[in-house]
């Protein structure tokens, strides 16, 4: 009988074996024969190592003459792995039973060395053969029972960035510039390369988006609405983390017509999967992750695409993690504003002190800018906000889908959307839902707010850091305000995976 267990780990071994075979080799075996193993794992070099032989047999009538402790077993290491609760006879009175033995141990040691060897070919199997569409990542190993992100070295990313190749850019970040590459067994990926100066921030303006972002996504992060991490690397002042590749690239591309899939592909329905995916996301984040943890930077380009559409948010640098039971946040721990303008709670950015309510107002922009295909400041420097507020007094508050939809939504669920957007955008931040609430209410679980006819106007005392008055003064361009965080993406128009050597 052959068994085969797999693992990433050598101490946790899985409860079932992925192979369970029953071989007779006894017409293949001699009296006396050497035993040993050889394995590959089809590409590369490698070494292998047998850590324990244990052989069992329960063949033949053995006289219970002697115990298993009365046996010279001290020059033969196969023999004193045998259980002391199995008794031999003697082998000297008994010369017909001493080779019988003999051949069986023979038979046992093969079956040991054929076990190594399907071992490694079904590995080989596992991590080379997989078919393209059922490829899983091997990039992750086994922590305390838990999967965690595997450390690669900077060798293993220079190559499978062509040393951090200019054609494999996917995206420039205020922090970090992302690239497509190759691992070799995990396909395609995004490698998320920090800038080295990141290292040297003043902890007390910043934080370093690489600690944060590592610590954050390295905690609790498992949700199929959020970008998993596979991998990262902290090598000669090299800072990377490595994603799972999303193939449609970032939502305002295809929203906005910059991307590999056209917005007319972007139905209602679509549009519908996408919000309610962003919501499960954020409801994770608040309420369902071990800790609390604030996005800080919740938007359109954020929220990235696989093949079929399906959102996962993503960028974390901005992420600030809390324990469940602070009820209020420390007024000294008010920071500098991080986030991008259009997209910040307006509390948030005199106060500098961001909350789950913020993240609510920034998703009400996210669910506006889908239903209405408009940016949140335009060209002309135009709000959103202001032009769906403005349809919603003269009472023709459908009027603001998007045209590209050419009419194809149903009335009823436009008009929830564009609500429960205006809600989640409330000047005060009291009278914004949680994102449960939103959630419920999209689905149409809930019932919709009474928004006011006139659009609220709440006064709000600015209590920012000292570091960060100077920097209030806004411009119409969103890329002038300091505290704003430039696009990124994890995909882009010109890039295929084929492409990549």
């Amino acid at each position: 009988m052959i068994r085969v267990w797999i693992s990433h780990s050598n101490r946790i071994r899985p409860r079932n074996p992925i192979l369970v075979s029953k071989i007779d080799l006894s017409d293949r075996f001699k009296e006396f024969m050497s035993v040993g193993f050889t394995a590959a794992n089809v590409r590369g070099s490698s070494a292998y190592t047998v850590e324990r032989w244990r052989f069992k047999t329960f063949l033949g009538n053995i006289p219970p003459t002697i115990a298993m402790d009365a046996v010279k077993t001290g020059d033969c290491s196969v023999c004193s792995q045998f259980d002391t609760s199995i008794e031999f006879g003697s082998f000297a009175n008994n010369p017909p039973l001493r080779k019988e033995i003999l051949i069986l141990l023979v038979v046992l040691a093969s079956f040991a060395a054929l076990t190594v060897l399907f071992a490694a070919a079904i590995v080989a199997c596992v991590c080379v053969v997989r078919p393209g569409g059922q490829k899983q990542s091997q990039l992750y190993r086994f922590q305390n029972g838990k999967m965690v992100p595997m450390m690669l070295s900077l060798s293993e990313i220079r190559s499978a960035t062509n040393g951090f190749n200019h054609d494999q850019i996917i995206g420039e970040g205020g922090s970090a510039v992302v690239y497509a590459g190759k691992i070799p067994h995990c396909g395609t990926v995004a490698i998320k390369r920090f800038n080295q100066d990141d290292n040297h921030y003043d902890s007390s303006l910043s934080q370093v988006p690489f600690n944060t972002e590592f610590a954050t996504m390295a905690g609790c992060l498992k949700h199929k609405n959020l970008l998993q991490l596979q991998g990262w690397c902290c090598e000669r002042n090299e800072l990377v983390l490595v994603y799972e590749y999303m193939a449609n690239g970032s939502l305002d591309k295809i929203l906005h017509g910059r991307g590999p899939c056209s917005s007319r592909l972007l139905t209602w329905e679509k549009r519908l999967s996408i919000i309610h995916g962003v919501a499960a996301a954020l409801i994770y984040l608040h309420e369902e992750c071990e800790s609390q943890i604030i996005h800080r930077d919740v938007k359109t380009c954020n929220v990235l695409l696989d093949a079929e559409l399906n959102p996962k948010l993503g960028d974390f640098g901005l992420a600030e993690v809390y324990r469940h039971s602070m009820r209020a946040r420390d007024m000294a721990r008010a920071t500098f504003p991080a986030g991008t303008m259009g997209y910040l709670a307006p509390e948030y950015a005199f106060s500098g002190i961001p909350t789950v309510k913020t993240d609510v107002y920034s998703f009400g922009v996210v669910v506006l800018e889908v239903a209405t295909g408009r940016l949140p400041v335009d060209q002309g420097g135009c709000l959103l906000i202001d032009h769906v507020w403005g349809l919603w007094e003269r009472g023709v508050l459908v009027d603001a889908a998007d045209p590209k939809l050419m009419g194809r939504f149903g009335k009823g669920e436009m008009e929830r959307m564009l609500v429960v957007g205006l809600a989640c955008m409330h000047p005060n931040g009291d009278m914004r839902p949680g994102m449960r609430e939103a959630a419920r209410m999209l689905k149409g679980e809930a019932l919709l707010p009474a928004l006011p006819t006139k659009r609220p106007v709440v006064m709000v005392q600015s209590v920012v850091v000292p570091q960060s008055a100077e920097e209030m003064v806004v411009t119409g361009e969103e890329t002038d305000t300091p505290w704003s965080t430039p696009r990124t993406h994890f995909s882009k128009n010109q890039y295929h995976p084929d492409n990549i050597a």
